[in-house]
């Protein structure tokens, strides 16, 4: 079984040496970038000596609420060399962002590694500079299990946006990324980079994510949890000391719904394997604070890039997979909308016998030939106008 389905990641250590002194220093005055010790990670993870993981302190961070957070801590992970152009401008910087529940160890592990970070594969850190970074809720960045629970302030995904952004240029000096690629929240985020800032990269990748509204089954489900885990007694208006029973067995709608039809047909074919099924995902729901995922799924609210998919200027490759009921193939969405998208592409990946529906996400290995598509497109002309 997948063990990326617990959606929380160990934390590895990461020790490296930038081999340009100036970005080394720029982020250590920033953001006091320091290695880590190494902790046994739970599951997917190893040590990785290519990684260096920092910190980028936002004081009095106004959130697009109104609310403010007296310290805003913002985890982050960098590996490879930046490259610097002609103009002294760094122009090999790849932005990697994170589904919901995860963080930025879920793709420094070795599946992902050895499909695409290695040497000749298509983000090779000898030739592209990575960024990875635990968004707001999320890993070693500000959350509400920390200690405000449910009195953190309220942060949408227009929010992960700005502190992805506000990360990349303030603290990383980056004025423009190669590219940005994106799995589930982190591909819906890369559509809203796409449009908010559409001269700040030559191409996205958004995979397992549609350019509409939360709605249909992927809203029903977040109700579901969010009900569950609202109208249970042990909640106590977020001032649990355990985890809710609502939230503990509600997780399992989630899991049936992330996983391929043909999976789930052929490991749950009795009731006594469904029970098993339900059983573990208790268990590893106990390991994910509801406050923590509660105020993941309600961020989601904002989210509808539709209207200004016109207004996105980078190469854009969207990459889905058929049997991902989270974004139904046959609701023709991307076959619709991509055509508004001026470098627009798109690809459905057929599942097969060993796809996972939404979480193919997780198996880099079947899908890491797009990305190298996708790379080298971006190499060919720049699809940006000149300004």
């Amino acid at each position: 079984m997948l063990q990326i389905i617990c959606l929380l990641c160990g934390i590895m250590t990461h020790t490296a040496m930038f081999s340009e002194e100036k970005s080394a220093q720029a982020i250590s005055q920033t953001s006091g970038l320091q290695a880590l010790p190494r902790l046994t990670a739970s599951w997917d993870v190893q040590n990785s000596s290519q990684a260096i993981q920092g910190d980028a302190w936002f004081k009095n961070y106004t959130f697009r609420s109104g609310e403010t957070l007296e310290r805003l801590r913002i985890h982050y992970v960098v590996m490879g060399s930046p490259h610097r152009n002609a103009e002294g401008v760094i122009d090999n910087a790849v932005l990697m962002l994170h589904w919901t529940g995860a963080d930025s160890q879920a793709l420094l592990s070795p599946a992902f590694k050895k499909a695409f970070y290695d040497h000749g594969k298509p983000l090779d850190t000898k030739r592209n500079y990575l960024i990875f970074m635990d968004n707001v809720g999320h890993g070693q960045s500000s959350k509400p299990s920390d200690g405000l629970k449910a009195k953190f302030p309220n942060y949408s995904y227009g929010d992960l946006v700005d502190l992805q952004h506000k990360l990349v240029t303030e603290t990383l000096g980056i004025k423009r990324l190669h590219a940005i690629i994106g799995m589930s929240m982190g591909g819906m985020n890369a559509w809203q980079w796409a449009e908010a800032y559409p001269d700040a990269m030559d191409g996205v990748m958004p995979v397992v994510s549609f350019p509409i509204k939360v709605s249909g089954r992927n809203l029903i489900w977040r109700q579901i949890v969010t009900n569950a885990i609202h109208s249970d007694p042990e909640w106590m208006e977020g001032n649990y000391s355990k985890q809710p029973r609502g939230w503990l067995q509600s997780y399992a709608v989630l899991r049936m719904m992330i996983d391929s039809v043909i999976h789930l047909q052929k490991t749950v074919p009795d009731g006594a394997s469904a029970n098993r099924f339900i059983m573990e995902t208790s268990e590893q729901a106990a390991n994910i604070d509801a406050n923590d995922i509660l105020y993941s799924l309600k961020s989601s609210a904002d989210y509808d890039p539709e209207l200004g998919l016109g207004a996105i200027k980078a190469k854009l490759l969207a990459l889905n997979f058929s049997d991902d009921e989270f974004n139904p193939e046959e609701l023709h969405v991307l076959e619709r909308l991509i055509p508004k998208v001026k470098h627009g592409r798109y690809i459905i990946q057929p599942g097969t016998s060993v796809s996972r529906g939404h979480l193919t996400m997780a198996q880099p290995e079947l899908w890491s030939k797009h990305v190298d598509e996708f790379m080298k497109w971006l190499d060919q002309t720049p699809s940006i106008e000149p300004r």
